[in-house]
């Protein structure tokens, strides 16, 4: 009989049990039962709390009720790892500010391997070269500039460095995954791989150039203000390689932000499946799912943690599989030193690369360092919690329902060797899981259980100080949005009830909760 992985937490309501249930959950799970059926980093998920620290956690993490005053630590989202808050661009690019000076110097180094631009081979920088032959940035940096988001291309003369288009076909069935309910197999388009990259080495031609076009969208809101949204509408022009296959998918795709992900990565695993409710028990219209993917690293299914579908369970394999698809660089993980250069792609197959013999082009020292900048990337502290319009938008956005998803704290795991990560209370604004968002913003791509609806809830931690990291405002998976009230507006599906709230509210009311969103 062939066996269902059974996702734990499905039993509870997640907006009225689940923070006792999901403390209940990793309480009584043994180190033994967490690697076997929690669908974790086998490397965190194997210390279990005890019942007494269970319930002093869910006491802390509780939806508040008094909306007069901060909670107590709510300045530091990032718990003891937050920094001031810079009025900089380097707002993103602070080390945690529990990282002791040994590591500080780790993240330094990190951060120039982060900068580093890489050069196509043969080259006389054999430490750099191996970029390629196909490629969409030549650095980590290039895409997640000053460690924030992306944006789409800004008219024709724009290329779009930090956006691209993922690309898949359907398939019949994945054998890794066969256990894993709900998972959509699919695989890469036969002749241009799992993304489509917009640039070629010399003798190697870019695979395409990226074509946006917008649809202007006038909302309506209460008290008579109109909002414009932008529809866009996306075109793989000048294909280099002939056309796509005739079931291709595509998924445009602009760089998060890259703060608190080392954070993210030690929320139980169990404190996350907790919170699922695929079949809406608790009929609260709100009914989210964990997405379980297949881990190179561990050579096992795990929870999806990270990308906006969360289609990969760990920082390093994130880090590994940017290096191959966005750079065309080996690792050991993504061994193929063409990066996602296809078998029909026979020129960019034999082309020149930069690893020495039985070696990858980015070695596992680099890999390590490149995982810890990213691990450590601090979240900055919150501004003006005490003040009385910010309180009153923290209370409209519970009231509306948008805690239901972006759910405010956790507490990580106890975790000796990453003490910056260690038993931190954190303020993310994410449940960590998939969400139907309604047709508007489909890709209408499956990603391992995330539907061509779902999407991952979007941390929201630090997303007032995007314009001073970034230049501008892009929001949302593919910067569509060009303020935090049209990212809201695009909210459908799960997120419609909550959306229609905003539209509803007083014109002071909806002010009040945008400056509550500005000072996370």
């Amino acid at each position: 009989m062939t066996r269902r992985l059974r996702l734990p937490g499905a039993g509870f309501g997640p907006r009225l049990s689940a923070v006792s249930g999901a403390l209940m959950v990793a309480a009584a799970v043994t180190a033994s039962d967490a690697r076997a059926w929690v669908p974790g980093d086998p490397h965190l998920d194997t210390t279990p709390r005890t019942a007494a620290e269970a319930d002093r956690i869910a006491r802390v993490i509780e939806a508040p009720t008094d909306f007069t005053m901060p909670e107590p630590f709510e300045e530091n989202p990032g718990g003891a790892a937050t920094v001031r808050a810079r009025t900089t661009a380097d707002a993103f690019s602070q080390p945690s500010a529990n990282i002791d000076f040994a590591h500080e110097l780790d993240f330094k180094v990190g951060n120039g391997l982060f900068r580093k631009l890489w050069v196509s081979s043969p080259a006389s920088t054999l430490a750099s070269d191996g970029l390629g032959p196909l490629y969409n940035a030549r650095g980590c940096q290039n895409c997640h500039f000053k460690d924030g988001r992306g944006h789409p291309p800004e008219g024709p003369e724009d290329a779009a460095v930090s956006m691209f288009l993922r690309v898949s076909i359907p398939a019949d069935a994945d054998p890794l995954m066969a256990d894993v309910a709900d998972y959509v197999a699919t695989a890469p388009d036969p002749v241009y791989g799992g993304q489509l990259q917009d640039f070629g080495t010399p003798g190697h031609p870019a695979e395409y150039r990226l074509e946006v076009r917008y649809d202007e969208v006038p909302v309506n809101l209460n008290g008579g203000e109109v909002v414009t949204l932008r529809a866009p509408t996306y075109r793989a022009a000048d294909l280099g390689y002939g056309p796509l296959h005739a079931a291709a998918m595509l998924s445009p795709r602009v760089a998060p932000q890259m703060i608190g992900l080392g954070l993210l990565e030690a929320i139980p695993a169990a404190d996350i499946l907790a919170l699922a409710d695929p079949e809406d028990a608790d009929g609260d219209g709100i009914s989210g799912r964990a997405n379980v993917v297949w881990s190179r690293e561990y050579e096992r299914p795990m929870l999806g943690r990270f990308g906006l579908k969360a289609g990969m369970p760990t920082i390093r394999e994130q880090s590994a599989a940017a290096f191959s698809g966005d750079m065309g660089l080996s690792t050991a993980l993504y061994p193929a030193h063409s990066g996602d250069c296809s078998a029909a792609q026979a020129d960019c197959r034999a082309a020149p690369h930069g690893a020495a013999e039985g070696e990858a082009e980015v070695t596992e020292e680099t890999l390590d360092l490149v995982t810890f900048y990213s691990r450590n990337l601090a979240v900055p502290a919150r501004r003006d919690v005490d003040d009385p319009e910010v309180l009153r938008g923290k209370q409209l956005f519970h009231d509306s329902g948008c805690a239901s998803c972006h759910r405010p704290k956790f507490v990580t795991h106890r975790l000796p060797d990453r003490p910056e990560q260690s038993f931190q209370l954190i303020w993310p604004h994410t449940d960590m899981l998939l969400h139907d968002m309604g047709p508007a913003l489909a890709d209408n791509r499956p990603e391992g259980r995330a539907s061509g609806r779902e999407w991952r809830t979007a941390p929201l931690w630090g997303i007032g100080l995007t314009a001073r990291v970034s230049g501008g405002e892009n929001y949302l998976h593919d910067g569509r949005a060009r303020t935090l009230l049209e990212a809201v507006l695009w909210h459908g599906g799960e997120g419609q009830a909550a959306r229609d709230a905003v539209v509803a509210m007083p014109a002071p009311d909806r002010a009040a909760l945008i400056r509550y969103l500005e000072s996370l």
